[in-house]
């Protein structure tokens, strides 16, 4: 993952139609969520099916979209299209580092 996360709520809110309270939803559910995400993350790459990892890294790259991560977002679509063409080896690093990075948006939304 290449730098990090800076929370732009303007940009965020941009996103979601300048809704204060979808942003507010959003953030919660996001925060609450976080440990499922990874732990779907872990499950799929120890799985082995590349579908499986696919529509998870789909779903992270969803998400990281949502919060204006534009790099984590790439990162999670190279992951899933890698996984579209069935390449599930050296995955563990990509998952490592999209958890890493959704924790990082976690704690910026946390403390923003």
């Amino acid at each position: 993952m290449a730098g990090p996360f800076v929370l732009d709520k303007v940009s965020i809110l941009d996103r979601l139609g300048g809704d204060e309270e979808i942003y507010a939803m959003m953030v919660d559910m996001f925060i609450h969520d976080i440990d499922s995400n990874c732990d779907a993350l872990t499950a799929a790459l120890a799985s082995g099916d590349a579908r499986v990892l696919q529509r998870e890294a789909h779903t992270i790259k969803g998400l990281l979209a949502t919060f204006s991560d534009d790099i984590g977002a790439a990162e999670a679509s190279v992951l899933e299209q890698q996984a579209r063409q069935g390449i599930m080896a050296t995955h563990a690093e990509a998952v490592a580092g999209l958890q890493q990075r959704l924790r990082e948006i976690a704690a910026a939304l946390s403390a923003g």
